[in-house]
């Protein structure tokens, strides 16, 4: 079979999502690209999610948090912002999502857009509610299970 024209071929552009999760959430690519076809068809209906066709491309993940790039066709990063911002959950653990930017390459996006690599932890011991714990501190916040939940504050919070 013949490639297509170039003018024929399909035109794509790379979304850099950016997310937080709890530092023990299992999130991993696969359910990740899931939650993002069940947001687009909640939002857009079987036809319309075919006509964004998201696909995800990168995928590196670290505690609490990782990076991704997202393919959509060039007319549907609007609505593919969209999506993506409806996606709240993967799997049973809460996710934050952020569409850092569009580009119209992978490499470009990883270039712009992509920070790599988890930020700084260090893990102190804290007293609360009586209780002295295990706590993870990511850029002055603070992490640590309180009831067999996991809750995230400041040191003010602390203290």
């Amino acid at each position: 079979m013949k490639h297509l024209p170039k003018h024929l071929q399909p035109r794509w552009r790379y979304l850099a999502v950016g997310f937080e999760t709890w530092p023990d959430a299992d999130v991993d690519r696969g359910v990740f690209q899931r939650e993002l076809w069940y947001a687009a068809q909640n939002l857009l209906g079987d036809v319309g999610s075919a006509d964004v066709d998201l696909t995800v491309v990168r995928f590196d993940r670290w505690d609490g948090g990782g990076e991704a790039i997202v393919r959509v066709r060039r007319d549907e990063s609007d609505r593919a912002r969209a999506i993506v911002a409806c996606v709240e959950t993967v799997g049973s653990d809460p996710i934050g999502v952020r569409v850092a930017g569009t580009s119209g390459t992978v490499r470009a996006c990883e270039e712009k857009y992509m920070r790599g690599g988890p930020e700084r932890t260090e893990q102190r011991h804290v007293t609360a509610g009586g209780d002295t714990q295990a706590v993870a501190v990511r850029d002055g916040r603070l992490e640590y299970r309180t009831n067999d939940a996991l809750t995230a504050g400041t040191p003010l919070d602390i203290e």
